[in-house]
């Protein structure tokens, strides 16, 4: 009986030093990295929507804060994201009897380009987009429009940290 459970610690412990780098959020990172950098991203966008830039690239430096054990740096990063706002934009989705728009449909779009220092085949540079739909009568102001862009920058935050660090 206590051969057996020997054997249990020392598999346990096996296990537990041969996952460092997993993660519960399913990121897993590379070999020496510790640090990040989130550069500013422009707004290109041929409609400009004001303190959007800022607003995703504080989106993105904290959510990899949040979900990995990196430290944020402003430079020499052992990853590296930086990019441009591409695309905003509000269309109409359905009509009405009336030809007017019954929902409308706010896209955002973004490039990123990620650089990892230690290995530069994981290099990317994607484009990421996302939506919110709203009711064609209302006014993407306010309140609406700080919750919408909440809602785009999220999941594309997400979505690029699954691409880059979680390789999905």
């Amino acid at each position: 009986m206590k051969k057996f459970k020997i054997l249990v610690l020392v598999f346990g412990l096996g296990l537990f030093f041969n996952c460092g780098y997993y993660s519960f959020t399913g990121i897993s990172l590379p070999a020496g990295t510790t640090t990040y950098q989130v550069n500013y991203f422009q707004n290109d966008a041929p409609l400009i929507e004001p303190g959007l830039e800022r607003t995703f690239t504080n989106s993105l430096a904290d959510l990899i804060q949040n979900q990995t054990s990196l430290q944020l740096v402003t430079s020499g990063g052992d990853i590296t994201y930086e990019g441009e706002i591409t695309e905003y934009r509000i269309s109409p989705t359905t009509a009405t009897a009336d030809n007017t728009a019954a929902q409308n449909r706010l896209t955002i779009g973004v490039r990123v380009r990620y650089y990892e220092k230690n290995n530069p085949d994981n290099d990317l540079s994607q484009q990421f987009s996302f939506f919110y739909d709203y009711p064609g009568q209302a006014q993407l102001v306010g309140a609406q429009k700080d919750t919408a862009i909440a809602e785009i920058f999220e999941r594309i935050t997400q979505d690029i940290l699954n691409a880059t660090l979680g390789k999905w």
